[in-house]
């Protein structure tokens, strides 16, 4: 393989240009993005960057779930691609980075290869992944968990929106339900590029995350159930509230995460109590703890505390206490090698590096699970995500991609 220097630079204007293109594509109503899955925008920018892909020289290819496979060939015919890429898909108030970063970087990545008429042993493959976000058909992530084999493509089909529109109709009637069984390809590596979406690389000053694991998730739906009364009439030492219930987990959560740092992080992000009256102490509490920590024994422990503690919480207070776990995520541990190659690749170009672990989930925690994987961050403005306000700079995105170049083409192995 030929040898990496520190003058194999991407077009950082070029990617900010394709990146701002697209957000014309489905705008949001504060600057940001809503080009939500398998919806009239999100075929539409699939058009557009099927034609950047072709101009570029790659052949594209659709898998079943509606994934792109652009793929610039290596020449050695029977290599496995190196793949690379993220989502186009956002949320329904999204900003204009997440995930869009990702496609269009690794788009670059073959641009730039033909600017400089590098050759490639390995084929590079440009990857968008269908329905990331899973915003407007859960569960986020599924063409991916199709991918690997953890959600099935008949459920995923059957999954329907807030309409009752099922998502294989829908991504049939946008036109973009490929041939290709989902799968099929196979690959030497992944990487993906993505903004962090939290605030620790902007805080510390740093360019490059190099992110060695993603965490592991655990969601824990919980009931307490105590006994509707009158708020005026009920006297507080006879009351059996399930809001004090549910407040006193709540509490009890954010020690246990507290407890786990660094890292680990706790939260009740949904609840509902019941009857949801003014003047009615609520009889039921129903809300979901998310706990997530990179570390599964630490992620288990968490949730075993939670089961032994919150009881007797509830106990003292003569309300009862349920809890099921309803989802749940082993925490990736990335290739070791290729995060290694992204370090590198920063300390080659002069960015400063640090590890880094993923508090969010993306398709190369599913391609994990198959292929080596890895991928590279960059900071954004506040760790702001998932909010028309999303922000980063050319600067951080340009940094991004050409790290993310450089690992990509010693993994493709870049020939003299």
């Amino acid at each position: 393989m030929a040898a990496l220097g520190k003058n194999l630079r991407i077009d950082g204007d070029r990617l900010w240009d394709s990146i701002h293109d697209v957000a014309k594509i489905g705008p949001g109503i504060a600057g940001g993005s809503n080009r939500q899955t398998v919806t009239d925008e999100d075929g539409e920018a699939r058009h557009l960057f099927q034609r950047w892909c072709e101009e570029a020289g790659c052949t594209m290819g659709v898998d079943q779930m509606g994934t792109m496979f652009a793929t610039r060939p290596g020449t050695d015919p029977d290599a496995l691609p190196v793949m690379v890429g993220s989502h186009l898909d956002t949320q329904p108030t999204g900003g204009r980075y997440d995930g869009v970063l990702g496609v269009l970087g690794a788009l670059e990545i073959v641009r730039s290869m033909n600017d400089l008429g590098i050759k490639t042993k390995h084929p590079v493959c440009v990857v968008n992944w269908t329905n990331e976000e899973g915003t407007r058909f859960a569960p986020a992530m599924m063409a991916s968990g199709v991918f690997a084999g953890v959600i099935s493509q008949e459920d995923a089909y059957a999954k329907t929106d807030a309409d009752g529109k099922r998502f294989g109709d829908e991504l049939a009637r946008i036109g973009w339900r490929g041939d290709e069984p989902v799968g099929a390809r196979k690959m030497h590596a992944f990487f993906e590029l993505h903004i962090e979406q939290g605030p620790i690389l902007e805080a510390e000053g740093i360019d490059i995350g190099a992110v060695t694991h993603g965490q592991g998730l655990r969601w824990i739906e919980c009931t307490v159930t105590g006994k509707e009364s009158h708020t005026g009439s009920t006297p507080m030492p006879m009351r059996k509230n399930a809001g004090r219930g549910m407040a006193q987990i709540t509490e009890l959560v954010h020690r246990i995460a507290m407890d786990n740092q660094p890292n680990a992080v706790g939260a009740i992000g949904q609840a509902n109590v019941y009857p949801n009256s003014r003047n009615i102490i609520p009889g039921k509490a129903v809300f979901t703890v998310d706990f997530r920590s990179h570390e599964l024994d630490r992620l288990n422990a968490m949730v075993e505390r939670l089961m032994a503690e919150a009881p007797k919480l509830c106990e003292a207070l003569e309300v009862g206490f349920e809890a099921d776990i309803v989802g749940q995520f082993d925490p990736p541990a990335f290739d070791e090698g290729l995060v290694q190659s992204i370090r590198d690749a920063a300390d080659r170009l002069g960015y400063s590096h640090k590890d880094i672990v993923s508090g969010a989930g993306h398709d190369a925690c599913w391609v994990n699970k198959m292929y080596p994987t890895a991928m590279v961050m960059c900071p954004c403005v506040d760790g702001l995500s998932h909010n028309e306000a999303e922000d980063i700079t050319k600067e951080w995105s340009t940094a991004g991609a050409e790290v993310l170049f450089h690992a990509v083409l010693e993994a493709a192995e870049m020939e003299g």
